[in-house]
């Protein structure tokens, strides 16, 4: 005799609760050997890597990772660096929420001036200009200035749809 929908949908019911149940004495075979092996060599959290996200000792895992650390203006001593530029990275965000300060991130070596923040007075080298500067072609009586280069400002724009002419700003 042929069985029915119903008849097959409740033996795999019955199928899945008895998978579920050999998989369910498997796992306490497993946590059962993995206690007994770290009672045996005396692990700790820290061993197996659990406690990352609550500062745990991390070491960088590429060359790449230690070429970031060598770079990093700011640094938790745990491996978590941060260079100083773009958004702050989520450690750094929840230690600042914490109440803690930037100051007491900075990484030995890596000045407040290196960080963005220089100090009064303190000179900082000059980025070396791959062209020479523009020269100011175009001004007028207030003070602004066009170079001729790039799309024309709005004074310009304004000054010329009145009816002057781009010779009259020539300098």
């Amino acid at each position: 005799m042929a069985q029915t929908y119903k008849q097959i949908q409740k033996q795999i019911e019955q199928l899945q609760k008895q998978a579920e149940a050999l998989r369910e004495g498997e796992i306490k075979g497993v946590v059962d050997r993995i206690k007994v092996a770290i009672a045996h060599y005396g692990l700790t959290a820290a061993h197996l890597g659990l406690e990352l996200g609550k500062g745990g000792a991390r070491r960088p895992r590429s060359a790449a990772r230690s070429a970031r650390a060598a770079n990093a203006k700011f640094g938790d001593g745990n491996g978590n660096v941060w260079s100083g530029r773009g958004p702050h990275p989520h450690w750094l965000r929840d230690a600042l929420k914490a109440g803690r300060s930037l100051d007491e991130f900075r990484v030995a070596g890596a000045s407040a001036e290196s960080a963005g923040s220089a100090k009064p007075g303190a000179r900082v080298a000059a980025k070396k200009s791959k062209r020479a500067p523009s020269k100011v072609n175009y001004s007028d009586d207030a003070g602004n200035s066009w170079t001729g280069r790039g799309p024309k400002p709005g004074w310009l724009k304004a000054a010329l749809d009145s009816g002057k002419s781009l010779q009259d700003f020539l300098k």
